[in-house]
């Protein structure tokens, strides 16, 4: 069974932050981190799985996503991390296995590089761009919202109908599963004007893009056990994007795997097998 709980974050500014917790108390846990623009509940099928097999799986919506406080700044990694330790601690953990999609991709090392000790592995699920750019790259932020597809899901959108119509041709949702389904649909809400659109925000998308564009990922060995899981149709398919990891992995291992860069939501057989070997190893 999976419930939803939300968590008061220490600070001034009353955020909360809202989970999915999959599992017993007893289970190993594994944090599994959504990418931009994505909620906890696009890990329903992974999460399933790894809770039948005895883990206790743990997705929160990240802040300025899903059903988590959205502030209107407050969203550059240190800030992000800081959210995930105060889930651990509230949790009972002082490690987990932690997984990154995407975004969280680049998150994950950079928390690792600054608190190894809180991880008993790390995943990164095809990281997205995990060098930097410089800082005036900026201005071709607004081009990019407006070709990325895994924005394109923020609307927005004439109708609830229309929504749906709009989800069916991104590669996210590709086949459209009753799980795809699910997850696209607790993704949106009405807006005040009667349009329809993500839970995500501008804000969430502007501060995100404003410090992870620009920060570096991989700046010194990590010796964290690795699993890199490359999709066959993913981000990374070069030998030259790879190798940042494994100059700074030092203990990485690379698993390709059917699908897109939506490889759990698309492919979650495959993916799933892929990762519960690699947890069954570190045990």
């Amino acid at each position: 069974m999976v419930t939803r709980h939300t968590l008061s974050l220490p600070g001034p500014d009353s955020l909360h932050l809202s989970y999915l917790d999959w599992g017993e108390q007893t289970g190993e846990p594994i944090l599994l981190l959504h990418g931009l623009a994505d909620h906890a509940g696009v890990w329903q099928p992974v999460a399933d799985a790894l809770a039948a097999e005895g883990f206790r799986a743990i997705a929160p919506d990240l802040r300025g996503h899903g059903n988590s406080s959205k502030p209107p700044q407050g969203y550059h990694c240190d800030q992000i991390i800081s959210d995930l330790q105060a889930l651990l601690a509230h949790l009972g953990y002082e490690s987990a296995h932690i997984l990154g999609h995407s975004w969280t991709g680049k998150v994950v090392p950079i928390w690792a590089r600054e608190f190894p000790g809180q991880f008993r592995s790390a995943i990164l699920v095809d990281p997205f761009f995990i060098g930097k750019l410089p800082k005036w790259s900026r201005f071709t932020f607004p081009l990019l919202y407006r070709v990325l597809p895994f924005l394109k899901a923020m609307g927005p959108f004439a109708s609830h109908d229309a929504a749906i119509e709009a989800a069916k041709t991104l590669k996210q949702y590709r086949g459209w599963s009753d799980p795809q389904r699910q997850a696209f649909e607790e993704s949106l809400e009405q807006k005040a004007d009667g349009t329809w659109g993500s839970k995500f925000t501008k804000a969430a998308r502007d501060g995100i893009f404003d410090d992870v564009m620009v920060v570096d990922g991989l700046t010194e060995p990590l010796s964290v056990p690795t699993l890199f899981i490359k999709p066959e149709a993913g981000l990374n398919r070069s030998q030259w994007q790879l190798k940042p990891y494994y100059r700074y992995l030092e203990h990485l291992e690379v698993c390709e795997v059917p699908g897109n860069h939506w490889a759990f939501l698309v492919e979650p057989a495959a993916f799933t097998q892929a990762l519960l070997a690699f947890l069954k190893q570190q045990d």
